[in-house]
């Protein structure tokens, strides 16, 4: 079954080591994603600190050599042809300091973007307390969006950039989702009933993101799946999500290279045995909308 991931850290991490995307000792490249019937990999451009110009080096390091996509046609292209599509992310925008020109000079190409990771910026607060530099995910963060945040959003929804939640606080997220028509993700974010940590998402953010067409991308960190097998947790957080937002806001956001390796998911070679233990779980036809036709649902209305 061919599926679609919404969120690895594999880019970044593969050009600062220096690897090449077709065969870095990673958990993803294309050599395992073209094995594992990958239809679609998202790859995030992480930056945190960075400047303007090392994003741009990151952008076109992923740019060399990648079957890289930019909309729904483009998707199904590329999936008709049998090869893998890749997709380019930005997680956290903090590098353009708010700055709505440089937001736009994004420019097509970037597929999605999250405003904020797991520092304060000039758009939005993360969803997290650092403490003596490390996260601390037991409690959530309050307060909203930036008046550069606001604009931010504003600006993506023009330029059809899909809005990524992820890492956002709670009370950006909430004031984000309000009354939504545009679909928006969670590319990499997992359900707090199930696992009791502020990077999950609350009963109501996941029925705010399926009710403008969204989806929620299950995360494989065992932090945020909580403890127990590996794959029961992951059908632990599906049935939740399938509980409170139907069965369209189903996804996958495996965050590959963005966290340590995972038993029974050691790299994406590892995701045909997943899917078919979901299928078992709950179907082949909401596995199939899971791994890839919810996503290119919102990638057909928001970028076709």
């Amino acid at each position: 079954m061919k599926y679609i991931d919404l969120h690895c850290d594999s880019a970044t991490v593969s050009f600062d080591k220096g690897y090449s995307l077709s065969d870095a000792p990673l958990h993803v490249n294309f050599n395992k994603l073209g094995a594992s019937g990958c239809a679609a990999q998202c790859f995030a451009i992480f930056t945190d600190g960075e400047t303007e110009s090392r994003f741009e080096d990151y952008r076109r390091f992923f740019s060399s050599g990648v079957n890289a996509v930019e909309s729904y046609g483009g998707l199904i292209s590329c999936v008709q042809s049998g090869k893998t599509a890749a997709m380019l992310t930005v997680e956290n925008l903090g590098f353009t300091g708010g700055d709505l020109q440089r937001i736009a000079a994004l420019g097509a190409g970037v597929v999605m973007a999250s405003l904020v990771w797991n520092n304060e910026n000039a758009l939005a607060y993360p969803n997290l307390i650092m403490r003596g530099g490390v996260p601390d995910f037991s409690a959530a963060e309050g307060r909203g969006l930036k008046p550069a945040g606001r604009a931010a959003v504003e600006l993506l929804d023009e330029l059809k950039i899909i809005v990524d939640v992820s890492h956002l606080s709670d009370g950006g997220t909430d004031e984000l989702l309000k009354g939504r028509k545009i679909p928006t993700v969670a590319s990499h974010s997992n359900a707090r009933a199930v696992c009791d940590m502020s990077r999950n998402l609350t009963d109501a953010q996941i029925k705010a993101i399926a009710d403008c067409g969204g989806v929620v991308g299950v995360n494989f960190c065992k932090d945020f799946l909580g403890a127990g097998d590996t794959f029961d947790c992951i059908k632990r957080h599906v049935a939740h999500i399938l509980k409170i937002g139907g069965e369209d806001a189903l996804a996958f956001g495996s965050d590959f290279d963005g966290i340590p390796t995972v038993n029974g998911l050691e790299g994406c070679e590892k995701m045909p045995a997943l899917i078919a233990y979901l299928a078992d779980a709950f179907g082949v036809r909401i596995t199939e909308k899971l791994c890839f036709e919810n996503f290119a649902r919102v990638m057909r209305e928001v970028r076709p």
